[in-house]
């Protein structure tokens, strides 16, 4: 178990060094790496306890959300 929280905590230092650079015409290649080290980080994550507790409130959230528009 710390072994998969500290490759969580580089991939999620790689995936904010990589979103916070300057946008400019990035390839596709590039893009698609992003794109895997997300899911990896996702996959890393789920397991967690932070990852269970962040799976709740988004639960709620679009619960609270649903039953808003409905009469």
């Amino acid at each position: 178990m710390i072994l998969t929280l500290n490759v969580a905590l580089l991939l999620a230092v790689i995936i904010y060094l990589r979103i916070r650079r300057t946008v400019h015409a990035r390839s596709r290649a590039d893009q698609w790496t992003t794109v895997a080290i997300v899911f990896v980080f996702g996959l890393l994550i789920a397991p967690t306890e932070f990852g269970q507790g962040v799976l709740n409130v988004v639960g709620q959230v679009s619960q609270g959300i649903s039953q808003t528009g409905s009469p």
